[in-house]
């Protein structure tokens, strides 16, 4: 998960922003069924 997205989830569970949380929960989990197939063998390095 890329680190500007922890830091925005972990502001928004800070906030207790409902909306936010649930915004940044649904981009991350399109994000990781919209990967590449190249991305998902590991050709590509890991985020951290």
């Amino acid at each position: 998960m890329p680190q500007w997205l922890c830091n925005q989830l972990m502001r928004a569970f800070q906030n207790k922003n409902p909306r936010q949380i649930r915004l940044l929960n649904d981009s991350w989990f399109f994000y990781r069924t919209r990967r590449s197939p190249a991305e998902l063998s590991g050709s590509f390095e890991k985020s951290r």
